[in-house]
């Protein structure tokens, strides 16, 4: 009998890669900085946490920005969005995992735009754990908690009958952060010439143990 139950993916850099990104948010940041705004040290976090768009995020930030270089930033988002592609072994590995009837959900930190993409590329998955609904940025343990919440698991019973897997390309995040709360972390490294280099290679890890 299969050991796990389930498995949680990161997605950015693990699901997904960006062409030719162009931080759209470091951009509205930099504005802020030229309009006489002193960035905060939790600029980025309030950005993954805030379940709104672009121009709101601007608003609460109290950034001042001309309407027509925030409609150009805007703009850059909608390009980068749009350029996002799945890695193909993740295809592969979703399908694989899904024939077997593993259970399985994205945990990510990311701004609120992009959840649209993941969702888009990877409409089949049992659910959607982001930062911006959640309200917490990994390796909070309240990220990987409520994740498994979303897909019918109680990590309070994972060292009975559902275990839990998760992979990234994060040590912090995706490694170390889901270990503390119990669920088993692994490293994606795509420089690798071996090991947890592909999501292929981690799908038949899940399958073989």
């Amino acid at each position: 009998m299969m050991k796990y139950q389930a498995a949680i993916l990161d997605a950015f850099g693990t699901l997904l890669q960006i062409k030719g990104s162009k931080h759209p948010y470091r951009q509205l940041l930099k504005e802020g900085i030229r309009n006489g705004r002193r960035p905060k040290i939790d600029d980025a976090q309030f950005l993954m946490r805030f379940n709104g768009g672009l121009s709101e995020a601007a608003e609460h930030l109290s950034i001042d920005i001309h309407s027509s270089r925030l409609a150009e930033i805007e703009e850059t988002l909608e390009q980068e969005i749009s350029s996002m592609e799945a890695f193909p072994d993740a295809l592969e590995a979703v399908f694989l995992l899904q024939q077997r009837k593993l259970l399985l959900a994205v945990c990510s930190n990311l701004a609120f735009p992009y959840g649209r993409a993941v969702r888009r590329l990877f409409p089949t998955l049992d659910a959607f754990g982001f930062s911006y609904e959640i309200g917490a940025t990994k390796p909070d343990p309240w990220m990987y908690q409520t994740t498994c919440k979303l897909i019918g698991l109680d990590l309070g019973n994972v060292f009975g009958e559902n275990q839990i897997i998760m992979v990234g390309d994060s040590l912090r995040c995706d490694c170390y952060g889901p270990r503390a709360v119990g669920i088993t972390g692994i490293h994606l490294d795509r420089s690798k010439p071996s090991g947890i280099n592909d999501l292929m290679v981690f799908a038949k890890h899940v399958l073989s143990e």
